[in-house]
């Protein structure tokens, strides 16, 4: 349709640690990891500087347990 605008895609990044939580993850659309670090700080800000570099964007962080500390949205 002549008009219509198609939806804005949101691209998700995700700071998680690895399995043994013993570094950090950087993934891009929570598939493989991007880029990974010593510590949860440095990974998160790599993430913020992606996610304003590509908006529209969410960076997701997660803590060594997994579990959700927060959501930002560029």
């Amino acid at each position: 349709m002549k008009g219509r605008k198609e939806p804005v895609r949101v691209k998700k990044y995700t700071v998680v640690p690895n399995k043994d939580a013993t570094t950090w993850l950087l993934k891009i659309e929570d598939v493989a990891p991007y880029e990974e670090f010593d510590k949860q700080s440095k990974a998160i800000e790599a993430g913020m500087k992606l996610a304003e570099a590509n908006r529209p964007s969410q960076l997701m962080i997660f803590d060594e347990n997994h579990e959700q500390q927060g959501i930002q949205t560029f």
